[in-house]
């Protein structure tokens, strides 16, 4: 070969790198920072009042939601309508007393799930007994016990104590259901015990907003992109009296990720399989929206599921990259790599398994179906003093506002996602599933 023939293939190869290394330019026209913006800063804004369930704020956000869905071009998921209504009941603690082998309990060490206003139990009474250990996760064995529809009488060991106390939030507010669960925080296995429990009961409405685009040749398989809407309301002011949990990262980032993935699905239609976009509520309460959605979906045909939560801020990587939640519980964290290949971003495994975030998020409960359901983010759960990187100091305070977001790079994120998407969108690839059987 001549020089010259060397140096246009030279050439040649490097305008093909710079082209494959290029955006997807139908990514490009939809998913524009403008629009991103747009859809982050009302989502964020103070006057949704921070999101919270039960209240008009979060009603404002579902009704903006289901417009955007609707403009995008989605179908309703059922019954000619977006919002995917279900029951949350709604507890106040009265009273709660107990003993372990005749030795009184602490009130504050006893926490309930239950529908009924009062309770009454003893080793008699049926109850299978567990005990949490300090080896083993309290938060997925509540959600496991959750879906058993069992009655349980759980010992937890104190060194679980601060998780504990988390629970009582998760009480305040739960999904209905036939079972009942007593946790009394204690490093004691006792031979007889007596709880009593009273609280009063009230049924409240809650929706998620669900929008469809149908698939073509597969269209009865799924998959699913979702975000939680709800978040903290308003508390205590700071220092300048600023009271509103604007839940700019946790999770408008989300949810406007999933209003941008469906304008762009829905303008490149060559979507095979059928493709569904949730706005979950409830989640900051226990997930309860995410819960209730998933009962309405054969497992067996959800192909894969996109959760996304908190991309509004700079991974512990830098730019352009985002981690994936049970990373190792699948092969769908590869599939998204390889449609990635020549592009500059990245994906990487979860950076803090201590946090249980698999666990933590709405893509838990279709995981424990068998669904490869995983959650996408950048958020900085810990510190690291090797890598001098802080903790999110804005996680559920009220300075997560959209002024803290890097609005460039959330529409980089979003854009990586559609694009690392294809294969499974298109039907090409299909992520082996969670084993199920493993999950504690």
């Amino acid at each position: 070969m001549s020089f010259t023939n060397r140096l246009i293939l030279f050439a040649l190869l490097i305008m093909f790198k710079e082209s494959y290394s290029q955006s997807n330019p139908m990514a490009d026209r939809v998913i524009t920072v403008p629009e991103v913006e747009r859809i982050e800063k009302f989502l964020s804004s103070d006057e949704l009042q921070g999101r919270q369930l039960f209240t008009k704020g979060i009603d404002r956000a579902a009704e903006f939601i289901a417009t955007e869905f609707k403009m995008a071009g989605l179908k309703p998921l059922t019954e000619g309508k977006y919002f995917q209504d279900f029951s949350i009941q709604r507890t106040k603690f009265i009273l709660a007393k107990g003993t372990l082998d005749g030795q009184s309990i602490d009130q504050r060490n006893i926490v309930a799930f239950s529908s009924k206003k009062e309770l009454k139990l003893d080793q008699n009474s049926g109850y299978e007994k567990v005990r949490i250990t300090g080896k083993d996760p309290l938060y997925p064995t509540l959600l496991k016990m959750l879906a058993d529809k069992k009655n349980y009488f759980v010992l937890v060991d104190s060194i679980h104590s601060r998780m504990f106390n988390s629970l009582k939030s998760f009480r305040r507010e739960s999904e209905p259901s036939g079972n009942n669960i007593v946790f009394v925080l204690s490093n004691t296995d006792p031979n007889s015990y007596l709880i009593e429990y009273k609280q009063d009961v009230t049924q409240l409405s809650a929706r998620n907003v669900v929008g469809v685009l149908p698939g073509k040749k597969l269209k009865d398989q799924y998959v699913i992109f979702s975000g939680h809407y709800d978040h903290l309301g308003i508390g205590r002011p700071n220092n300048e009296g600023d009271s509103i949990y604007n839940g700019a990262n946790d999770d408008a980032s989300g949810i406007t990720a999933v209003i941008m993935l469906a304008r762009y699905f829905s303008e490149l239609k060559n979507n095979e399989r059928s493709l569904v976009f949730a706005a979950f509520t409830a989640e900051e309460t226990g997930g309860y929206g995410s819960q209730y959605f998933s009962k309405q979906f054969a497992p067996e045909k959800v192909v894969a599921m996109f959760n996304i939560e908190m991309i509004g801020t700079q991974s512990r990587w830098g730019n352009n990259a985002a981690f994936i939640t049970g990373y190792e519980k699948t092969d769908m964290g590869k599939i998204l790599e390889k449609n990635l290949e020549g592009s500059d971003f990245s994906f990487y495994p979860d950076p803090y398994p201590k946090q249980q975030l698999f666990y933590r998020s709405d893509n838990a409960t279709l995981a424990r179906l068998g669904v490869p359901a995983h959650t996408v983010s950048t958020s900085r759960m810990e510190s690291d003093s090797a890598l001098k990187i802080e903790a999110d100091k804005y996680y559920h305070t009220v300075d997560d506002e959209f002024e803290t977001l890097d609005i460039k790079n959330l529409a980089e994120i979003i854009k990586a996602i559609a694009i690392s998407s294809t294969s499974i969108v298109s039907g090409k690839d299909t992520p082996s599933r969670v084993d199920a059987s493993l999950l504690r």
